[in-house]
């Protein structure tokens, strides 16, 4: 199987709302989020790619007009705006548009991953 995969950021504010008040994440708080898209072929296309790592710049548009500098409980109209959701989100959205999509992970800060990836348990 080839896989490649795509890095692209932005920055944001969340709230977890509906945790104990005294959760760090219950209060109004913001990441510069790193998203990886990752595509996977058992084959190349007639060009020697899994795509063509241009073909994925409507992510970046979409990503920066979506999300960045916004507060995502607004954008995605949820109380409980997890990094494990938005990676759903911007699986699904890649998924429409590239049928290669195989997993989205998601991090808030350098040390911590939120990954989606559908068919695998572990």
């Amino acid at each position: 199987m080839y896989r490649i995969t795509k890095e692209f950021a932005f920055s944001a504010s969340h709230q977890l709302i509906g945790l104990p008040v005294e959760h760090q994440c219950a209060r109004l708080h913001g990441h510069n989020y790193v998203v990886v898209v990752e595509l996977a072929a058992p084959t190349l296309n007639a060009h020697g790619f899994v795509r063509d790592y241009g073909e994925l710049a409507p992510l970046k548009t979409w990503i920066d007009d979506t999300f960045d500098h916004r507060h995502l409980n607004d954008v995605l109209v949820d109380d409980m705006v997890t990094a494990e959701k938005l990676a759903k989100v911007i699986f699904d959205w890649c998924a429409a548009r590239w049928p290669e999509t195989a997993a989205v992970r998601v991090s808030e800060t350098p040390k911590t991953w939120a990954e989606y990836r559908p068919g695998t348990a572990s």
